[in-house]
């Protein structure tokens, strides 16, 4: 990498450099390194490439970007939504949408995540499927009801499944969706901004 210039009065100070990594520019915006990836293949966040092919991000380009996404000017300025999921694949799809909508967004691979996850934040809105491993979805619909009580944090359940039945047993359980197959992520992307507008 070149030399930085230093410009009399645009002098970072050292403990901030004026580039950033991935990893760092991912932590600088608040979102995992692979939806910044995605930005940058997108040409929504400019990125630079070092000689080996690793990505570099100019300070400067992350505070514009800043400015102009989401509905308050930040990228996870809206609701906060966690998507409980053993599928990793449904878990970044369904995250990339909405962190564009201007949502934050936390993941869980399984219901255990998933409540550790509530014990350090209380979500606007979770997002539950209700076919896992060890603790399935309607287990966790009940442990999050118990300590938060019932509607408390609206819950959408989803499953792989078609079956009438877990529609019905899902409200009333106290959830307030249900998405079910053929299993379409943009459904629940949008089951989730009807329900709570970014």
């Amino acid at each position: 990498m070149m030399a930085r210039r230093e410009f009399p009065g645009r002098r970072a100070p050292a403990s901030e450099p004026d580039w950033l990594t991935l990893g760092q520019a991912a932590k600088y915006l608040g979102v995992a390194q692979s939806t910044i990836r995605k930005w940058s293949d997108q040409g929504r966040v400019p990125a630079f490439y070092t000689p080996g092919g690793h990505r570099r991000y100019r300070r400067g380009d992350l505070d514009n970007f800043l400015s102009r996404s989401g509905p308050g000017g930040g990228v996870q300025q809206g609701p906060l939504v966690l998507i409980v999921d053993d599928d990793e694949r449904v878990r970044e799809y369904v995250r990339v949408n909405l962190e564009m909508e201007g949502y934050g967004v936390r993941e869980a691979g399984s219901a255990e995540e998933g409540l550790a996850v509530l014990e350090e934040v209380s979500p606007d809105l979770i997002l539950l499927d209700v076919m896992m491993p060890e603790v399935d979805g309607w287990e966790m619909l009940r442990r999050v009801q118990e300590r938060h009580g019932i509607g408390a944090i609206p819950v959408v359940m989803f499953s792989g499944k078609v079956d009438e039945q877990n529609a019905a047993e899902a409200t009333a359980r106290g959830a307030q969706g249900f998405v079910g197959k053929p299993f379409d992520p943009q459904q629940l992307i949008e089951h989730a901004t009807q329900l709570l507008p970014a």
